[in-house]
């Protein structure tokens, strides 16, 4: 009886730890990115899919909002997606996917009470991103983060996400760096799980890429 007793205790302080290290009480950002792009998010399902990331335990997130030139909503809409955010606790970048040097970016979406600005923009050559970067530091004064599959990106925005997806790229996961899980990489749940945890655990926090994909897998 006494045996039982401490293995059931025992279980019961794994699976503590477990819901702590993923609760939204810990310091880290944990990142859910939404892709347009893979499934498109809008006024009709936002607010069921923050109420997804609050339950998967999601404090933060990147909210795609530009793609390939095009701002996808107006500055009204935007306001109505940041107060849903708020109102569930949860912190929202506007993430801005750039794929051509000759993208503007869109200032109408800066201080409308957003955490921060997200610029995804790996398929540009770093000289670009580097300058895209400069100019949103130059005139906006929130959080900046930057995604990027660059593991060796010199960019310095307040938060460097790597795209730490494979396992050859898993070396990169360290403290400095945000890193990332990608559900379309993983396995199974238990996999899934256990990348979250090592990303989470030895970096400075975790990003998934990405909502649609998390929602079809089922985990």
């Amino acid at each position: 009886m006494v045996a039982a007793a401490l293995l059931l205790f025992a279980i019961a302080g794994i699976l503590y730890a477990f819901s702590v290290s993923n609760s939204h009480g810990t310091t880290k950002p944990i990142i859910l990115y939404v892709n347009q792009g893979n499934g498109v998010v809008n006024e009709s399902n936002f607010e069921t899919m923050v109420d997804f990331a609050q339950a998967h335990c999601f404090n933060t997130m990147f909210f795609q909002i530009y793609r390939e030139g095009d701002l996808l909503f107006n500055s009204q809409q935007l306001q109505t997606f940041v107060n849903q955010s708020h109102a569930k606790s949860m912190k929202i970048f506007f993430a801005l996917y750039i794929t051509n040097s000759s993208q503007t970016l869109p200032t109408s979406i800066y201080n409308l009470r957003e955490d921060g600005i997200s610029l995804d923009m790996s398929t540009v050559d770093i000289g670009s991103q580097a300058a895209y970067l400069a100019s949103l530091e130059g005139v906006y004064h929130g959080e900046t983060a930057v995604t990027t599959t660059d593991m060796q990106s010199p960019l310095k925005p307040d938060a460097l996400i790597l795209e730490t997806y494979t396992s050859d790229t898993k070396q990169f996961i360290q403290h400095g760096v945000v890193a990332s899980v990608g559900v379309f990489a993983t396995t199974s749940l238990q996999d899934y799980n256990s990348q979250f945890q090592y990303a989470l655990q030895n970096s400075n926090g975790v990003m998934v890429f990405d909502y649609a994909g998390l929602l079809k897998s089922g985990y």
